[in-house]
């Protein structure tokens, strides 16, 4: 038989252990009875840092083009202005070839175009109504191409710029025997044989 000492002690260590598994079942059932920790985010990823788009090189592209665009459209218009101005035809009166004082304007208007561009070159043609012979008209229109002529140079164009030709009555403009008619068909007509600046860019 154990003791009475004996018996003491085994007493005291049990009452130790039960005291030490209290207190653990205290702590555990604190943890698990008490708030829940706090839910700890996770830190959002960073955005991607995106380069602005460097497009200057693209708008200076297309603003050239414009430009280009409309250096072309001017170019044009101007082309088309001269051209008009050289075509416009001047008339003679019957059996003449002085220069009317209608056909001054346009003829300065010609000296005009023929000052700034100075590379252009043109065949003046003269014609007649079919009134009088073969002959005769191939020499009247001949008369009329050259007065032509001399109107222009007399304003400081380089007479090698022209040419002159007689068609006398076997171009008519108009196809008929009448006042109107023959009116229309006693002209000058003129023919660009070279455009200078005007072929190639102004």
């Amino acid at each position: 038989m154990r003791s009475s000492k004996e018996c003491k002690m085994a007493k005291s260590s049990r009452s130790n252990s039960a005291w030490l598994g209290t207190i653990a079942l205290a702590v555990v059932l604190a943890g698990c009875g008490g708030s829940p920790p706090p839910v700890v985010e996770p830190e959002p990823e960073p955005e991607p840092q995106v380069q602005p788009r460097d497009d200057s090189a693209e708008r200076e592209a297309e603003a050239r083009r414009l430009r280009e665009e409309e250096e072309r459209r001017r170019r044009e218009a101007e082309r088309n202005r001269v051209m008009s101005v050289l075509a416009e035809r001047v008339h003679f009166d019957f059996d003449r070839s002085d220069i009317r004082p209608d056909a001054e304007p346009v003829l300065q208007r010609k000296v005009t175009a023929l000052r700034e561009y100075s590379g252009i070159t043109l065949r003046v043609e003269g014609h007649c109504d079919e009134r009088g012979s073969n002959e005769y008209n191939l020499a009247l229109g001949q008369r009329r191409a050259e007065a032509v002529r001399r109107y222009l140079v007399s304003y400081g164009v380089d007479a090698a710029r022209f040419a002159t030709i007689s068609y006398g009555e076997e171009r008519p403009l108009v196809d008929a025997s009448n006042e109107n008619a023959w009116g229309q068909n006693r002209r000058a007509e003129f023919n660009v044989t070279n455009q200078g600046r005007l072929g190639g860019g102004l």
